[in-house]
């Protein structure tokens, strides 16, 4: 989706997860529509000097926070979940979208696979704004952008509202208490070319849909 860089906010909801970017710098909202606490998650992309103040937090149901990022930021938002510290090594990790820190802050640490990602491009190619939610690592919360205040563009909401989880292929799901709580994507599971797009499927006339790209 792109949209005209003069947004007045983005709303990033985690089932659903909401964000919203003001004008200069950006700002996001981050609201916890879930059951659940999770933890959201920033990774600024490579060559981005300046960065959120926060890469990483708690964020209990019913709640939101607001962090601002740079005019020409880009990089991605996810959330964690199942997250826990270990009481004998202090260390902190997540079932589900951990970034490998061993803290709350993922201080430039991405996901691990699976995890919903919402990916970001602010004042891009022609002054726009660029946003998109993917599931090429897999799911594991639905997710919704929603840009609030632009002008010009296709402002549309984007994401993935739907509960994966539950319906997810047995050889694709992770379960936790014998409960889905993620679901991998066939290319991380197998690693043929077929389903991750590469070598002889490399190409858009070769890369057929499989029944569980049809499945996302």
């Amino acid at each position: 989706m792109a949209s005209h860089q003069v947004f007045s906010s983005f709303l990033f909801l985690l089932c659903l997860l909401q964000s919203i970017r003001v004008g200069y710098p950006a700002t996001f909202t981050i609201a916890n529509k879930c059951t659940a606490t999770i933890w959201p998650a920033i990774l600024s992309n490579a060559g981005i000097d300046q960065r959120p103040a926060t890469t990483g937090f708690a964020l209990p149901p019913g709640e939101s926070n607001t962090f601002s990022v740079p005019t020409s930021w880009s990089g991605r938002l996810w959330g964690r979940t199942l997250c826990s510290r270990d009481s004998t090594t202090g260390n902190f990790s997540c079932l589900t979208g951990d970034c490998g820190s061993s803290a709350v802050e993922c201080a430039g640490g991405g996901a691990a696979p699976p995890a919903t990602l919402a990916k970001f491009t602010l004042n891009g190619t022609g002054g726009l704004d660029f946003y998109n939610v993917s599931l090429v690592d897999g799911y594991n919360l639905p997710m919704l952008v929603v840009a609030e205040g632009g002008t010009g563009g296709n402002c549309t909401t984007t994401g993935c509202v739907v509960d994966l989880n539950n319906g997810c292929p047995s050889e694709l799901k992770v379960t936790a208490s014998d409960e889905g709580v993620a679901c991998k994507s066939a290319c991380e599971v197998f690693g043929e070319p077929q389903y991750c797009c590469s070598g002889p499927y490399a190409t858009p006339d070769t890369c057929m849909p499989s029944s569980y790209s049809q499945f996302f």
